[in-house]
């Protein structure tokens, strides 16, 4: 694989870089650099140190992994590929997202997956491994996003999670009794059916950051869809 180290580069001299190669390529000494693989395509990228914002925007196939953690806006209105996080992440992880993964090995900031939405056969997917923070699938209009509350004390997710949400699944690893909900969603216990959807994702999981499978399809998971009277259905979402 190509190396680069980013440690003296802005993040203009660094996206320079990247497009004037179709190589495999590791970067080292990241510090902050924003729109890193914007747009990328059919490639590998292997990140050391801290992403700036907006890592993977408009992410188009490639497939990135960084060993640290990343600021706000991961997979910003990505389309295709993976984005996989040894660390915790910012806010507004998946925005807009329509195709993809994502996995974190940690936390997330606030609005995570906020106006996710899927098309045809595209289903983006956001796999948290921690907790999240407040608005949590805002506005979700598609794709499913999973939270496991795994290295954490306290709730699974912070408050105001699916608010507006009219589209797509929340699953978490959790009874959550201690959660408040909005109206406008049914929140009930995740059903075998329910699992079998997720499966993949959590072997997916373990596959990245190791774990055992079989103590978390054998937890109690809530799965939380729009309610059919949703008032904001009619807004997004053609009759």
């Amino acid at each position: 694989m190509l190396a680069i180290d980013t440690s003296n580069m802005d993040f203009l001299e660094l996206g320079k870089r990247l497009r004037e190669t179709e190589e495999d390529t590791v970067l080292r000494g990241c510090l902050g650099q924003r729109f890193i693989a914007a747009g990328m395509k059919r490639r590998k990228l292997e990140i050391h140190g801290i992403p700036g914002n907006a890592l993977g925007a408009y992410l188009d196939g490639a497939d990135i992994e960084v060993f640290g953690n990343a600021q706000d806006a991961v997979g910003d209105t990505m389309n295709a590929g993976s984005i996989v996080i040894h660390g915790s992440i910012g806010d507004t992880a998946g925005y807009a997202m329509r195709g993809g993964e994502i996995y974190v090995e940690g936390d997330a900031g606030y609005r995570a997956g906020i106006h996710m939405k899927e098309y045809h056969e595209h289903l983006p997917v956001l796999v948290i491994g921690g907790k999240a923070g407040s608005f949590l699938g805002e506005y979700q209009a598609g794709g499913m996003i999973i939270v496991l509350g795994l290295h954490t004390d306290g709730p699974i997710v912070s408050n105001y999670p699916c608010t507006g949400m009219h589209g797509g699944k929340l699953f978490l690893r959790s009874d959550c009794k201690d959660i408040l909900f909005p109206d406008q969603v049914t929140a009930r216990p995740a059903s075998a059916e329910d699992l079998k959807e997720i499966e993949p994702y959590l072997r997916q999981y373990c596959v990245h950051f190791g774990g055992d499978y079989a103590s978390l399809i054998g937890s109690p998971f809530t799965v939380v869809t729009p309610d059919s009277r949703n008032p904001y259905r009619q807004m997004y979402v053609a009759n």
